[in-house]
């Protein structure tokens, strides 16, 4: 896996990646100690107000800005997000008002909503080689784990010698020396793509998504990984502090098992996607999620038991979302894999937009077993919803026939009216084919 790391522009993006992302975990330390600043005891409140902003920012605006640069170079789309970040960064030290730190959230992700869809699109192909691919998701979640690791414990270490405002200025060198990496990258080109009208481009990504029945047993799963994954962010540090008398250190001992898990997994995830199928995989996890979560519904473990419940949460939690790479790279052409990805991007924060104030709010009005028991019915009907919009064996070739095409449509000239191919979403293929 680690080979990849050698490889000349995936080497330098997933560079990129791992340094905006640990300055990205220093803004959000940060970002609470100035909201506490601010608001005090209400700080709680403005930090969950600050994320609802950061998820409607993901959910409404990726695709407007997927549509808007649809036909734009991939380079200077990524170095100007990253530079907008920064500068945007740069500001909040002097903020001074708590609407203007909703503001510059807004702002922070709305640039975010544009980086990440085009930066995930990109790696396919960089990577053509589906195993390869595979390995960069792993390396990809294993990013995300470390940040969630280090990024505290940097912050922690910084802060015994400066003020927190200091932590910013690292967020601005991350998202800076992120945009220096990519300005010396030569990234693929975008596939030529039709000449479509902004509506089209607008919706195009959603349409093939909601149209191709693997993505709709992804977009079941993504709920179930939201449910649990909503529980361990937002309510962590109340079971720990508050169910056992913990402390702020085992609040991040509770976390690092989380990211431990996930580690696990994604390290074990290329050589499990080259055995078992993407569907079995993400199911597997996708229930481990959820029968834990229906348990601790019922059962109080203890600490030590609860440390492993979290380890193994963490582990269902990337067997059920790693994989998603593969099934969008697998699902579209390459002129239409950005609008996909954006399509998944905004989709999938629309299940963490629905799960996030409902783990906070259960969990403030009927404590820890009932919101499991919720948030647990919530992951069961996820696992549900894709058994049945998900088919087993789910063929990439598939047989099919154009009653809609006339006999001279270019598409058939060659295959004639009856014939099989990798199937896709597309202007030839506008649904599914049921019954072959």
């Amino acid at each position: 896996m680690l080979a990849l790391l050698k490889h000349p522009v995936f080497g330098r993006l997933f560079a990129a990646q791992v340094v905006a992302l640990l300055g990205t975990g220093l803004l959000t330390v940060a970002l609470g100690l100035l909201a506490f600043d601010l608001a005090g005891a209400a700080a709680g409140a403005v930090l969950g107000t600050a994320y609802a902003i950061k998820m409607i920012a993901y959910v409404g605006l990726s695709p407007i800005a997927g549509a808007l640069l649809a036909n734009a170079p991939r380079r200077p789309v990524l170095i100007g997000a990253d530079i907008v970040r920064a500068i945007v960064a740069l500001s909040l030290p002097f903020i001074t008002e708590i609407w203007q730190i909703y503001l510059a959230i807004f702002l922070l992700q709305t640039a975010s909503a544009t980086f990440t869809p085009t930066f995930q699109a990109t790696i396919p192909d960089v990577l053509p080689d589906e195993d390869d691919y595979s390995r960069a998701l792993s390396l990809s979640r294993l990013a995300y784990d470390l940040e969630n690791l280090i990024s505290p414990a940097l912050a922690g270490i910084l802060l015994l010698v400066m003020s927190y405002h200091w932590l910013f200025g690292g967020t601005v060198i991350g998202f800076l020396f992120s945009a220096l990496l990519i300005v010396g990258t030569a990234l693929p080109a975008r596939k030529p793509t039709t000449n479509r009208p902004f509506r089209a481009r607008l919706t195009r990504g959603i349409r093939i998504y909601l149209a191709t029945p693997r993505l709709r047993g992804l977009l079941a799963l993504t709920l179930t990984g939201a449910a649990a994954s909503a529980f361990v962010i937002v309510n962590t540090v109340v079971v720990v502090r508050s169910g056992f008398g913990g402390t702020e250190g085992d609040v991040a001992i509770a976390l690092a098992f989380f990211g431990a898990g996930s580690m696990i997994a994604a390290l074990a995830l290329p050589g499990l996607l080259m055995r078992f199928s993407d569907r079995l995989v993400m199911l597997f996890g996708a229930s481990t999620l959820t029968l834990l979560m229906l348990g601790q519904a019922f059962i109080t473990p203890n600490w030590p038991s609860f440390l492993i419940i979290w380890a193994l949460t963490g582990i269902g939690y990337a067997f059920t979302l790693t994989p998603q790479g593969r099934l969008l790279r697998r699902s579209a052409h390459a002129e239409d894999r950005p609008a996909v990805f954006t399509a998944q991007f905004a989709l999938s924060h629309a299940c963490w937009l629905l799960t996030y104030p409902l783990a906070g709010q259960m969990m403030t009005a009927w404590g820890t077993g009932p919101t499991f028991g919720a948030l647990g019915a919530l992951g069961a009907l996820g696992v549900a919803l894709a058994l049945r919009l998900w088919p087993e064996g789910d063929p990439v070739v598939i047989a099919h026939s154009h009653a809609d095409l006339p006999r001279d449509h270019p598409h058939l000239r060659e295959t004639g009216r009856r014939h099989a191919h990798t199937f896709v979403i597309d202007d030839e293929h506008l649904a599914w084919p049921t019954n072959g």
